[in-house]
């Protein structure tokens, strides 16, 4: 089983969203690293970190888990959404996401600062300066980590 952090904005898409639709899937993902990680390493079991960010408060809300792997992302071939792609075929897909599951919502948000001030979680991924990418892996050390703070 891998562990990974997955970035949302509140707005957009939050925890207490995913606990009212149970099941949703982790649509309009446009980074090739980020969606290599979709692709290739996160797997049906998987556990994440449901990570809030762009928001006043940004920092890790809950957990969901991975129920269905190599999703074809809908949204590339919607000429609709901001996420359409023009040389994405049904044919040749180009973005494949997952399925994620709701799993727990913490009862307070463990933000930046939080992470930042505990010697193993403040060398996650997240916490590093610059680093945008919206779905990052996450050491076994680190989420369980994470998930004795959330107690």
């Amino acid at each position: 089983m891998n562990y990974w952090l997955f970035k949302s904005e509140p707005d957009t898409f939050s925890i207490d969203k995913l606990k009212e639709v149970k099941k949703e899937v982790w649509d309009g993902v446009r980074n090739y690293q980020a969606r290599n990680f979709l692709r290739d390493e996160v797997k049906k079991g998987d556990l994440i970190l449901f990570y809030h960010s762009s928001c006043k408060v940004p920092g890790i809300a809950g957990i969901a888990k991975v129920s269905k792997d190599s999703v074809v992302d809908p949204t590339q071939f919607d000429k609709n959404s901001k996420y359409f792609d023009p040389k994405a075929t049904k044919d040749s897909p180009r973005w494949i996401t997952v399925e994620v599951a709701y799993k727990k919502k913490f009862k307070q948000l463990i933000d930046r600062e939080m992470l930042k001030s505990n010697k193993i979680t403040n060398g996650m991924m997240v916490m590093q300066k610059g680093s945008r990418l919206s779905i990052q892996p996450v050491s076994a050390k680190e989420y369980e980590e994470v998930i004795s703070i959330s107690k």
